[in-house]
């Protein structure tokens, strides 16, 4: 498989994963950006072990938590008074609410769901964040279940 094969196979689901971690457009695609330059700086060095998606997902789960723990030690400036607030691309209110929904849950549960709403494998995902296939079974259960509560806890206070 060629890179831009995997690019365009790949590049949609690498997106809405990081946006399931970063719930922010810009940032989301950035970090799919860096991805993909990982992607292509190691594609020579894929053994083949797992399945190429696999090697990939991790690839972006790493690049997800290495931004966030980045951003977690920077300091916060002030916003800019000036600066005009702007819808994201995707208007789909249901879609932003699900991303923010994702957005508050913790670290292993988001690349846990992420993955699920991509259709990958509960195996992969199993390989992907280091749990037993059992363990995601439940996780993915349990997080649908936060997920659904907080969904209409959401759409009680609108």
């Amino acid at each position: 498989m060629s890179f831009e094969e995997i690019y365009d196979t790949y590049y949609g689901k690498i997106f809405r994963l990081c946006m399931g971690y970063m719930n922010d457009h810009d940032w989301a695609q950035d970090v799919t950006q860096e991805t993909f330059i990982t992607v292509w700086q190691k594609l020579s060095q894929f053994r083949n072990e797992s399945a190429i998606g696999t090697w990939i997902y991790r690839i972006a789960a790493n690049q997800c938590l290495r931004q966030l723990e980045k951003q977690s030690k920077m300091p916060k400036a002030e916003m800019p008074v000036q600066l005009e607030d702007k819808p994201p691309p995707d208007n789909d209110s249901q879609v932003q609410l699900l991303y923010k929904c994702i957005a508050e849950l913790p670290e292993i549960d988001r690349i846990i769901i992420s993955l699920e709403l991509e259709d990958v494998k509960q195996a992969e995902i199993a390989c992907i964040v280091g749990l037993s296939e059992t363990n995601i079974r439940v996780k993915v259960y349990r997080i649908k279940e936060k997920l659904s509560q907080k969904f209409k806890k959401y759409e009680q206070q609108y």
